[in-house]
């Protein structure tokens, strides 16, 4: 680059931004720049014709305003002229204008396409490259038309410099991302190949970035760059400090070639040659060598460089997956960051390992490292580090560490970040679907029914499979249905075997019948209706159980009935129509699993979700009759049954902790009856005083309240889950979430009856204007041993003291209902933990030593004295638990901030227990008064 002259310097643009520094106001700068706007206009528009030199001053004050923020609608032209010029600094100052002024649609291209392509063919290596920068800044359509077969001649020309190769390497990269089209292939793509082989790394640089990127979009053509890439790779990882002084980066020999490198040689498979293939390994295990040498450098760039090339070294190898050695020495370099301090380096080891569990070479070197993942998983501060643990747990999880891996993730579910609790359970419901073995779901056999019944190819092996399964002496119930549908569809794909002759598949399955439940047999019974269409020679067999008492005289309507048709049929009607209406199912329309499906619903669905919604896009009607076949599983004509994932702690419906069978079924118990008694005419009349005649008209607004029940209220100072109310009739449980000054509560209502509550209303009052409650609405009907939910959006105006109630209506048995319940909103679930130590602590407590500031209590201790239940029950209250602070160890010290919409109140507490007299001094110092009552009140009723 020529070298700038002193008469270069322009005195007239220091000037204008030394007097732009200057202003002491906002309106001070525009009234200069309006100035000096009209300045420049003036210039540009007069009659005397400005020099380069002019031209170049006044088009850079244009840049610097246009930089500053303001718009510039002139003197495009004049940039464009100082293209033209042969001055250096005149020429950049052009295509620096053009750079970032110029739109990609102006009418000026086709004036900047003629100077570029001037320049360009100046072979002034200067001029070509401001060309070329220009091409590449501005990336438009119509430069690449122009150009784009213009730069790769600059590029594998013999007689261009290596500055200008770089920049034509760079601006064809460029032209390839905004319009890949327009980037022709042809003898230049086996030219550029060996440009890896260059002597100026720099050339070799950006040429790496150019094929690799080539390279995706037209592996084939590049393949010859392996070797090369191979070769030079092997000659950097070998070289000492010295031999690349200009590219050697804090002690690491050209970290970014060789990251570029290890990321071309990613597109493409292990190379077949063995040479090549052991120079590379040869690389690979230099890579991770180096990786355990003492650092030569205690700077952050060092560590940084050397990262850098040792984690995309272990990307190739994760690529490759074909050397075992180099995969486990991987996982074990990965697992010394796991444990590192800086955070980076422990996300990138969790991520590249969550790749390398899928390695049959290094999954078990993965699984070693479970309990340092799990442990991760509790204490990391970073919440996206704790999402690659919850995907790395996953991605290592197997049947022998799947219970392990399940229950470490449920058990932090509890605590997990909103963020990430709906990923956490779909994961275990997927892994609760792929390894439970002796508690299969509904939703699973179904599912496999669906990926049989939709993939010709596994059909025969399916069929094999569930007769083999079937020969246990003790069978899952679940298998039983799954054998029963498969051997009823496809079983003649193995009748040709006489170990599976069609009257061994017969006997197989009936001999299971006695043991299974009503719906079980009376899908067994479809499928022997199935076999009499499949294997004639066994229809007599069949027609002896069809037509035994047994069948014919079954108590359960639903057998009695398929045995009665099915003989019907069988007997009466011909082949063709038996083929017919027996005829194979058809496939099912292509779904992804219901757990998957149920888990993305939840976003829009308030209720327990309900596998009846799921079953409907399998069987294509609504009210989950079968229409593909009589074969289906008679469950879906019968009962819903038990949703698993529902049962699996909702994200969307946390459920509250308690060992009553109504809280703890949630989504598992359904309706018996298809539709809702709107006027309760079915249900049995009311016991007691009630009325046997409802008035449906009645107005519940108009009803006597009811008296508001308190009692579980104070249990849940320092706790969020739990049952709030229980009687015999209803049972409300509540989980609930807090952020700064926005809380979100759910309420479950749990209907103990085997009846309908109708009519039923749920709203939350508030009379103060302190707190705001927004209560989303609820279904009008619970039915028979089922469970809702409502949710309740909180925010915290300013402090309070009262709490809002929750009132309650329904009917059931034609009797009303009248429920008033206190919501446990405090005023201490606004509160955010602060960690501090003892110095700040203690001047922080001076700061609030006013008498008004500060609120003590002395008193008498209601419940044992335990140090460990006293530091949960503080930590619950929300205050962030100092450990060491307070010179007398027995004190336990908390801080925290109460967050309102209006205002933040810090808040500092000091418990002191008295084991021997049985007492407790708590001490509350707060900014404001009437905080630190209330949260005195809240606190000391604990204890």
């Amino acid at each position: 680059m020529p070298a700038v002259s002193k008469g270069d310097g322009m005195r007239g643009l220091a000037v204008f931004i030394s007097d732009i520094r200057n202003c002491k106001s906002k309106e001070a700068e525009i009234k200069r720049i309006n100035k000096e706007l009209a300045n420049i206009r003036s210039k540009f528009k007069g009659d005397k014709a400005l020099d380069g030199y002019s031209k170049k001053k006044y088009v850079c004050k244009l840049l610097f305003i246009f930089l500053l923020g303001h718009d510039i609608d002139f003197g495009h032209m004049e940039a464009v002229n100082l293209l033209s010029s042969n001055k250096y600094t005149e020429k950049q100052i052009g295509y620096l204008f053009i750079s970032v002024l110029v739109n990609s649609n102006s009418d000026l291209i086709r004036l900047i396409n003629n100077a570029i392509k001037n320049d360009l063919s100046s072979r002034n290596p200067t001029f070509m490259n401001l060309a070329l920068h220009c091409i590449a800044n501005v990336g438009s359509r119509e430069m690449a038309e122009a150009f784009a077969s213009e730069i790769p001649r600059i590029l594998v020309a013999g007689d261009t410099m290596d500055s200008v190769k770089q920049s034509a390497a760079l601006c064809l990269l460029r032209l390839n991302r905004t319009s890949p089209d327009l980037v022709p292939m042809g003898e230049w793509t086996a030219r550029v190949v060996h440009l890896l082989n260059d002597q100026h790394l720099g050339v070799v640089t950006a040429a790496t970035s150019l094929i690799t990127t080539l390279a995706q979009k037209s592996p084939d053509d590049f393949k010859t760059s392996i070797s090369l890439a191979v070769a030079r790779l092997s000659r950097i990882v070998t070289s000492a400090c010295i031999d690349l002084q200009d590219y050697t980066y804090y002690f690491v020999a050209a970290p970014w070639l060789s990251v570029k490198l290890l990321r071309l040689l990613q597109c493409y498979p292990p190379p077949e040659d063995a040479a090549l293939r052991s120079r590379l390994t040869e690389c690979l295990e230099t890579i991770l060598n180096k990786a355990q040498e003492p650092p030569k450098s205690k700077k952050v760039q060092h560590s940084n460089a050397k990262n850098a090339v040792l984690f995309e070294a272990i990307s190739l190898i994760i690529h490759h997956d074909s050397e075992p050695t180099l995969l486990v020495r991987a996982c074990n370099q990965l697992g010394q960051f796991l444990q590192h301090r800086e955070t980076n380096l422990r996300y990138l080891a969790l991520e590249s390992m969550c790749t390398l569990a899928s390695s049959e070479f290094s999954h078990e070197a993965v699984k070693t490292h479970m309990e340092t993942v799990i442990n991760a998983l509790k204490t990391e501060r970073d919440v996206s580090v704790r999402q690659r643990a919850v995907d790395l747990l996953y991605a290592m999880c197997d049947r022998s560490n799947s219970k392990q891996i399940v229950a470490e993730m449920l058990s932090y579910l509890e605590t997990a970040d909103y963020s990430i609790r709906e990923e956490i359970v779909l994961k275990v419901a997927i892994l609760a679907e792929k390894y439970a073995v002796d508690y299969t779901c509904e939703e699973v056999w179904y599912r496999v029914i669906q990926i049989v019944i939709n993939r010709d190819d596994v059909q025969g092996y399916a069929a094999k499979t569930v007769f083999e399964a079937l020969q246990a002496p003790a069978c899952h119930e679940n298998l039983v249905k799954v054998g029963g549908y498969i051997l009823g569809e496809f079983g003649n794909l193995i009748a040709g075997d006489s170990r599976s002759s069609p009257l061994v598949q017969f006997n197989l399955l009936h001999s299971k019948f006695h043991l299974c439940s009503v719906p079980t047999r009376a899908l067994l019974l479809s499928a022997y209706i199935k076999f009499i269409n499949l294997f004639p020679e066994v229809k007599g067999t069949i027609q002896d159980v069809l037509r035994s008492d047994s069948q014919l005289r079954n108590a359960d309507v639903e057998l009695q009935q398929r045995a009665v048709e099915y003989l019907r049929l069988s007997c009466i009607a011909s082949t063709d129509i038996l083929a017919t209406v027996l005829e194979e199912m058809p496939p099912f329309p292509e779904r992804e699993s219901s757990i998957l499906a149920k888990l993305k619903k939840k976003k829009g669905s308030m209720n327990v979700p309900d596998i009846d919604d799921s079953r409907k896009n399998m069987n294509g009607n609504g009210n989950g009759n079968v229409e593909h076949n009589n074969n289906e599983p008679s469950e879906i004509t019968t009962k819903s049954p038990a949703s698993v994932v529902a049962a699996l702690i909702p994200t969307n419906r946390p459920r509250p902790t308690s060992a009553s069978p109504i809280m703890l079924s949630a989504g598992i118990m359904t309706a018996s009856h298809p539709f809702t008694d709107l006027l309760n005419l079915n249900s049995p009349p009311a016991t007691g005083g009630g009325s046997l005649l409802v008035d449906v008209f009645a107005d519940f607004s108009s009803q006597t309240p009811a008296d508001v029940c308190e009692e579980n209220f104070s249990r849940f100072v320092c706790k969020n889950n739990g049952v709030l109310y229980e009687n015999q009739l209803l049972q409300i449980g509540l989980k609930s979430e807090y952020r700064q000054n926005l809380g979100r509560m759910y309420v479950f209502y749990g209907n103990k009856t085997s009846t309908q509550f109708i009519s039923f209303t749920s709203s939350s009052l508030t009379s103060f204007p302190q707190l705001t409650v927004h209560a989303k609405p609820v279904e009008p009907v619970i039915e028979g041993g089922a469970q809702m939910q409502q949710i309740f959006n909180i925010e915290c105006v300013t402090d309070f003291t009262e709490a809002p109630v929750l009132n309650i209506q329904f009917k059931y048995g034609g009797a009303l209902q009248n429920i008033a319940v206190k919501l446990p909103v405090m005023l201490n679930k606004f509160f955010q933990p602060t960690e501090m130590n003892s110095q700040e602590f203690f001047q922080r407590w001076k700061q609030l030593g006013a008498p008004q500031q500060e609120v003590q209590k002395i008193f008498k201790s209601q419940h044992p004295m335990d140090s460990d239940v006293t530091k949960a029950k503080i930590i619950g209250f929300g205050v962030a638990l100092l450990e060491g602070v307070d010179p007398n160890p027995a004190n336990f010290v908390g801080a925290g901030v109460i967050h309102t919409k209006t205002t933040q109140v810090g808040c500092l507490l000091r418990l002191e227990p008295n084991t021997q007299a049985q007492m407790y001094r708590l001490t509350l110092r707060t900014s404001r008064e009437s905080v630190s009552q209330r949260l005195c009140d809240l606190l000391s009723d604990q204890f």
